[in-house]
């Protein structure tokens, strides 16, 4: 991150948090305070108060570009998530077909290993008089 995306992202976490309204809605009303009742007829920014309606606006100003850098980092962000999601993605599908490839493979063994123990036994049973012979039932 650069330093003016740091910057972005600490202002955008500030300015987003109570503690800022908080401070805000304070300073605005020190500022009345001081303005209208305090200095009164000395005032540096008498009712209506131009010169704070002025700052206002700087800050609205700075704030939505804050808020626009602040959003196209997480946009940044967003994308390498889904990027970095997709790839693995990728990785897993080709690791499932190497596991169903190989489970196929011990199902194909294990139905030649029953085919094979069937036969056996059928050989086993002609050998030794019967079916019943070779499972030791007829004993």
């Amino acid at each position: 991150m650069s330093r003016g995306e740091r910057a972005a992202d600490i202002l955008r976490n500030g300015m987003g948090s109570w503690t800022f309204v908080g401070f805000f809605v304070a300073f605005m009303v020190a500022w009345a305070v001081i303005n209208s009742y305090a200095l009164a007829a000395d005032a540096w920014d008498p009712y209506p108060y131009i010169l704070l309606n002025l700052f206002l606006s700087m800050l609205a100003g700075l704030q939505g570009a804050i808020l626009l850098i602040a959003a196209k980092r997480q946009d940044a962000i967003a994308a390498a998530m889904a990027r970095h999601d997709y790839e693995t993605d990728v990785q897993s599908e080709s690791e499932i077909e190497r596991l169903t490839a190989i489970n196929n493979e011990q199902l194909e063994l294990l139905n030649e290993l029953r085919s094979m123990l069937l036969r056996a036994e059928a050989l086993a049973g002609r050998d030794d008089g019967g079916p019943g012979r070779a499972t030791g039932a007829g004993t």
